[in-house]
């Protein structure tokens, strides 16, 4: 079974830890759901003490808490092992855990149920040949709170795998600077979140979540507060295109506006391709991350109780990085309909 450890994976997390101990790591990321014991991570050790744990299941969030570990959500979906790295450390930069300049050394599992089996290493903000460029140093703002944003992506990531009915679907998650969002856009059809109080219209609350995911098949934008409070639904964009947006070759006009208005405004603009699911971030005119979801696993079936754990899909091989061009002209506007 997963959760039986083999004698090379302890050798990999001792050797981790070793590594993790010397001067030039500021942290241990281990990505996965089951505990280190303190025969594998010393209790009062410098390895213990850089530890931070992503973890999926909220029942072992608590209990992995509850040892003094700082922990992140992870959502519940089953995604290659690079595309777990990258959501550990936005919601880790989110939360303040990591900051620019910080080197993480990253312990990765095929499962959530599974002791790590990759080591990877990574510079916060660091664009090097020898660390990943994906703008981990610039996603966030201190104005959106790190539950906002991690809900947001794992939001996406939902919406992404599950689609609608079966058939794939794209949409775009704008969060932050409101105000200037909402004078860049017009209502396309009638706001189905109008009329409701603010804690009935909250992205924290599940049924909020529930109903984005039904209402993402309009035209459109969703538009949400720094506090989660989701404004609209159906939104059409518009901005000033300028040079500087930096948009991967092959994309469509959602991704367009969505580095457009990021570039605008100091919002964050999260998209769902509906041709390839990729899940993109836009902060300041740019594309800083890219995650590619898999297949879905359910949550309660990770938790750690009766008779064992669940078995998922191999890690897909990650897609290469696209090369980039830049946009010029004025006055854009763009419908975001039928939009890769």
């Amino acid at each position: 079974m997963d959760h039986i450890i083999s004698p090379v994976q302890e050798e990999l997390i001792r050797a981790a830890c070793g590594l993790a101990a010397k001067k030039e790591f500021n942290h241990l990321l281990y990505i996965g759901d089951l505990s280190l014991s303190e025969d594998l991570v010393k209790a009062k050790s410098v390895a213990r003490k850089k530890l931070v744990q992503a973890v999926a299941s909220d029942v072992q969030r608590g209990l992995i808490e509850a040892m003094g570990t700082p922990t992140i959500s992870l959502p519940s979906y089953t995604m290659p092992r690079p595309e777990k790295f990258k959501i550990a450390l936005v919601g880790g930069i989110a939360k303040g855990l990591f900051v620019a300049g910080d080197v993480v050394l990253g312990m990765l599992t095929r499962r959530p149920t599974a002791y790590p089996d990759t080591l990877l290493v990574v510079t916060i903000g660091d664009e090097g040949p020898n660390s990943v460029d994906t703008g981990f140093g610039v996603v966030g703002t201190e104005r959106i709170p790190s539950t906002v944003l991690e809900t947001l992506i794992d939001l996406a990531v939902s919406i992404s795998v599950e689609g609608w009915e079966g058939h794939p679907i794209g949409t775009m998650l704008v969060v932050g600077d409101t105000t200037a969002v909402m004078e860049k856009s017009r209502q396309l059809t009638l706001n189905p979140f109008q009329g409701y109080s603010e804690t009935e219209k909250n992205i924290l609350n599940h049924d909020v979540r529930a109903a984005i995911k039904n209402f993402a098949v309009l035209d459109g934008a969703f538009v949400i507060r720094e506090d989660g409070v989701v404004l609209a639904a159906g939104r059409y964009l518009k901005f000033e295109e300028e040079e500087g947006l930096d948009v991967p070759l092959g994309l469509g006009s959602r991704h367009v506006v969505a580095a457009g208005l990021s570039a605008d405004t100091e919002a964050i603009a999260i998209v769902v391709s509906q041709t390839s699911g990729d899940v993109r971030v836009f902060q300041n005119g740019k594309c800083q991350l890219q995650i590619h979801p898999e297949q879905r696993y359910h949550r309660g079936t990770v938790e750690m109780e009766q008779d064992g754990f669940l078995n998922t899909s191999k890690d897909a091989t990650p897609v290469a990085q696209v090369r980039s061009t830049k946009t010029t002209g004025k006055g854009h506007t763009v419908k975001t309909r039928d939009s890769k």
